[in-house]
């Protein structure tokens, strides 16, 4: 029986699994918490699903409402044959239709690597929706263009490489996904990830849209073909350079093997609002993950404040 949808909430009761039609896609969500407490949203990224706020979602969910749905694409979640479905406008549009599924006007909205490229979109572009803004590891992309360097262009490298057909998708499925084993192992504190939810991550990747369609893993790459140029073109047209006008927090581990710090340097210029920073200086890119604790008081303390107003633009 498979333990990557609800029949893994059966192993800690606090956590329960639902389905939201939102727009033209139903999306499957796990969430912790009672319904009358303020909703907190958690968004997660490539290559994962909701199993990725495992450690936050009962924590929070003490003092909130909190729902962890996997995006669109992936795990339980409907799959998009198109790549221009995975555009960030329609990601945006999914966090807000969830948002509204959930009776609240607005959440906290919390993202980690392509979750935090939405919820920095959320933020932007529908601040009415965002209370607070915690985002982990990405900055705004303005942000990774303006501090972009060839060091960081060797980390990115396969984000070209996403371009490509088919091919991405091959190699990292080769060998029942011995690379994505390796890289989950390889760029993580030791202890992160056992061989169990290596076998979740794979299992969720391997599964397909209806009528046998796209997979997990090629909706993830998606991501990547329907927005990396589309993200480039905005930087390059100007515009304003706030990306939030809510309380943000940006939480970043120093030993992330995917962006390098100073590609988040000056993230508080980009916000127009109380801003706060927490680094974990033996973090990696997996930082929710790899230190719990840590992420879990950092993100209480912050959801937990007496509300700031916000900031006029």
């Amino acid at each position: 029986m498979s333990t990557v949808g609800g029949d893994l909430s059966n192993t800690d009761p606090r956590i329960r699994h639902g389905y939201a039609q939102v727009g033209d896609v139903r999306l499957h969500y796990a969430e912790s918490g009672e319904g009358d407490r303020p909703l907190v949203l958690l968004l997660h990224g490539f290559p994962e699903f909701w199993y990725s706020w495992r450690h936050q979602l009962a924590a929070l969910g003490e003092r909130f409402h909190v729902v962890a749905p996997d995006l669109r694409g992936y795990n339980l979640s409907d799959k998009p044959s198109r790549v221009e479905d995975y555009r960030l406008s329609r990601l945006v549009d999914d966090a807000t239709g969830l948002i509204r599924h959930f009776g609240a006007r607005e959440a906290a909205v919390v993202g980690h690597d392509w979750g935090a490229g939405v919820a920095w979109a959320v933020a932007r572009f529908q601040p009415e929706y965002v209370s607070r803004l915690a985002v982990l590891q990405v900055p705004p992309f303005r942000a990774w263009v303006d501090n972009f360097s060839l060091r960081q262009l060797a980390r990115s490298w396969y984000m070209l490489f996403f371009q490509l057909p088919q091919l991405p998708e091959r190699w990292i499925g080769r060998d029942d996904f011995a690379q994505l084993a390796r890289m989950f192992k390889t760029t993580s504190r030791s202890g992160t990830f056992t061989d169990a939810d290596i076998a979740l991550y794979k299992e969720a990747l391997k599964r397909r849209g209806a009528q046998g369609g796209t997979t997990a893993l090629t909706a993830g790459v998606n991501y990547y073909r329907a927005n990396l140029f589309d993200l480039v073109a905005d930087r390059l047209a100007g515009g304003s350079r706030t990306f939030s006008t809510a309380p943000t927090l940006f939480i970043y581990g120093e030993r992330d093997a995917f962006v390098v710090p100073e590609t988040v340097r000056d993230v508080g210029g980009y916000v127009a609002a109380p801003y706060k920073e927490v680094r974990l200086a033996r973090a990696g890119h997996w930082v929710q993950q790899e230190y719990p604790n840590e992420v879990n008081a950092a993100l209480l303390r912050f959801l937990s404040e007496d509300e700031t107003p916000r900031a006029v633009v």
